[in-house]
């Protein structure tokens, strides 16, 4: 019987270093699969953020451009007619690159990506009137506006810098 017993307690020994083998590998690869999809969402992420982040400033800079075009006393109405259709058609660049963002997420990113989103229109109801305002030869609010707008584009900015921290902390970026 000693040999049995030792045959069968040694074929047991390889039955349980098996099974912690096959149970080891199969934690090990569920780890690498994770780790695999990890690094795949937050390239995904990386990618909807970066192109998120490099519409804006086009976008802010046609803003920028209609605001300046107003500045004059008397605005060249087709110049200013013209530089809105670029900067409308920018926004709606910025306002797909949002929807990436808000379908990659996190909540924090997609309420970042909201605040800018805000600030943003914000500013440019200020911008609009003035086209409207030009466009009636009405300047009894141009220097008001020109303030308010000043202040808005302050406040989008910060929420640019948000946003920005935002996709960053998710990124792991810490610097």
């Amino acid at each position: 019987m000693g040999i049995v017993d030792a045959g069968l307690a040694a074929l047991l020994g390889a039955a349980v270093g098996s099974l912690a083998t096959v149970g080891a590998a199969s934690v090990s690869g569920r780890a690498t699969a994770r780790r695999q999809f990890d690094q795949w969402l937050r390239q995904h992420r990386r990618d909807a953020y970066a192109n998120y982040l490099s519409a804006l400033p086009d976008r802010d800079l046609a803003m920028d451009a209609v605001l300046d075009a107003l500045q004059p006393e008397t605005p060249d109405l087709r110049d200013v007619n013209e530089k809105v259709r670029r900067f409308v058609a920018l926004a709606r660049e910025v306002h797909r690159a949002a929807e990436v963002v808000i379908l990659e997420g996190p909540l924090s990113t997609t309420e970042a990506a909201d605040c800018v989103a805000r600030a943003s229109r914000d500013l440019s109801s200020v911008m609009r009137r003035m086209v409207q305002n030009a466009h009636a030869e009405d300047s009894s609010q141009k220097a008001a506006d020109t303030a308010l707008a000043s202040g808005r584009e302050h406040a989008l900015h910060q929420a640019v810098t948000d946003f920005h921290a935002a996709a960053s902390s998710v990124l792991g970026n810490t610097n």
